[in-house]
């Protein structure tokens, strides 16, 4: 599965970009960087790109950034915001596309009242102690926890 994500992960994301640059003059997203009573933090494994992510996706056309992020906590994690997330920073994610931003938010007022069940979009999903994340843990999450954590500079790349 590892090997088959890894060869479409690039088309899939240059169709899922071709897309939104038609629907959307640019493409925004919202992200939450979700850390529990513990300092953990919250990671999700997609089914359709390789690594460890922090929870979020697209804002659509109509949402707020924090209607969005709300609804992506609670598709991803199954948490529900029971208060209000500080905004953190936007990034210029151009990996993905020039034309691609993403919101993140720190969220420490949550519940999660059950774990998430898995499905097509969400293959895995935890709480991770900041010095034990998962080895495959992406580059922008690594990079975003540092900065929230252990006070590296913000940078405005993702």
């Amino acid at each position: 599965m590892d090997e088959w994500r890894r060869k479409l992960e690039p088309l899939l994301r240059r169709v899922f970009h071709l897309y939104f640059r038609f629907a959307r003059g640019a493409t925004l997203g919202a992200v939450g960087l979700v850390i529990d009573g513990s300092n953990r933090v919250f990671l999700v494994k997609h089914s359709y790109v390789s690594g460890w992510h922090l929870p979020g996706g697209g804002v659509e056309t109509g949402e707020t950034l924090l209607t969005a992020l709300t609804r992506e906590l609670s598709e991803e994690g199954n948490i529900v915001l029971t208060g209000t997330p500080v905004l953190h920073g936007m990034f210029h994610n151009r990996r993905i596309s020039r034309r691609d931003h993403v919101a993140l938010y720190i969220v420490r007022d949550f519940r999660q009242d059950a774990p998430p069940k898995p499905n097509r979009e969400i293959v895995a999903h935890g709480f991770f102690p900041i010095d034990a994340l998962p080895p495959d843990t992406t580059r922008a999450a690594r990079a975003r926890i540092a900065e929230v954590f252990a006070g590296t500079p913000v940078s405005e790349l993702w």
